[in-house]
């Protein structure tokens, strides 16, 4: 049978970067690996960001977004369908940051998904910058993944402290209690070394993790109807511009709830820039002979690198986002909402 492993987080937790080295992790222990984004956006660029890893011991899927729930599960279904014939050692699942985890357990339970595929590791990545005061939805979406990983992982541990470490472990057991859920986290369970740091012993222990079936009052996810995703394409901007552009978003209130903005950016030689002074051709140096900027941001942190590819868009993620106001930073760009 093939092992599948979940990895879970919310929106903007850094799922994609863990997996990152989790992947690497398995490759260089000689396994044959396929990665499967499994979202419900109409375009998935986390796919493009792992693109690096695809080899002779990696494959990266994706399946299909669709805002009909029972559609995108079918299509789920399909997917683990044929991985499940190609005889891959381990398979990983990403699912979006707006998901519950009985899908995948429910759908893992069908023919002839039971007979082919035994449950590795539910992991789930939990953001040290989890806010105090989250509503309910967010709060249930936690434990949904919280109540069943058989390891949780804090992503950014280097940027706070312990009394602030301490609040989110609070947060949690306090929303967990709240959904009449019996786990409680402890400091001690939860690994929380920078990513960077994480020894093999230290990944494969994650990797023999399994997981966990702890009951909980379940309530029915909106996804679709309460997070908005904004698509920006042909935002022209050097570096630094976008940087600034990108702070001030997250600062203006106008703007909504954004809760992370990812994509690419093509750094232009002819122009690219919209200032007097111009850094687009030094950008472009600095980012190779293709000119790609990647952008993973939140709130808590922006991360602009080079890439030797690209997709010209950048994704806004959030509630109640005003598409005009936030298509106003990003300058001659075009901007279409989740439903067009």
């Amino acid at each position: 049978m093939t092992k599948i492993d979940l990895i879970t987080g919310f929106l903007g937790s850094g799922k994609t970067t863990f997996l990152r080295h989790y992947a690497r992790y398995l490759i260089n222990r000689g396994m044959n690996i396929a990665i499967l984004e499994n979202d419900f956006g109409a375009i998935n660029v986390d796919r493009m960001l792992l693109s690096d890893l695809e080899g002779e011991s990696c494959d990266v899927e994706m399946v299909l977004g669709d805002k009909d729930y029972e559609t995108h599960q079918r299509r789920f279904k399909t997917k683990l369908i044929t991985l499940g014939m190609l005889g891959y050692d381990r398979v990983l699942v990403e699912p979006s940051g707006i998901y519950d985890v009985d899908e995948f357990f429910d759908t893992l339970q069908e023919e002839p998904l039971n007979r082919w595929y035994q449950i590795g590791s539910v992991i789930s990545i939990l953001d040290a910058h989890l806010p105090e005061n989250t509503d309910e939805e967010t709060d249930y979406l936690l434990v949904s993944q919280l109540a069943n990983a058989g390891k949780v992982v804090l992503s950014k541990s280097q940027e706070v402290d312990e009394k602030s470490f301490s609040r989110t472990v609070d947060h949690i057991n306090r929303a967990l209690e709240h959904f009449h859920c019996d786990r409680r986290l402890t400091l001690g369970e939860i690994e929380t070394k920078p990513w960077d740091q994480l020894t093999d012993a230290d990944l494969e222990g994650i990797c023999r993790a399994g997981y966990q079936r702890a009951d909980h009052l379940k309530l029915p996810v909106s996804r679709e109807d309460q997070y908005d995703q904004l698509f920006y394409m042909n935002v022209q901007a050097t570096r630094e511009e976008l940087a600034e552009d990108l702070r001030q978003i997250f600062a203006d209130p106008a703007c909504g709830h954004v809760i992370r903005v990812k994509g690419y950016l093509n750094l232009r030689a002819d122009g690219g820039g919209r200032g007097e002074t111009n850094h687009a051709e030094e950008d472009v140096k600095r980012a190779g002979q293709a000119g790609w900027l990647k952008v993973n941001a939140t709130a808590d942190g922006i991360e602009l690198s080079d890439s030797a590819q690209g997709q010209e868009v950048l994704i806004v993620i959030g509630e109640g986002l005003d598409q005009n106001r936030i298509g106003g930073y990003f300058h001659y760009a075009f901007g279409t909402d989740k439903t067009q």
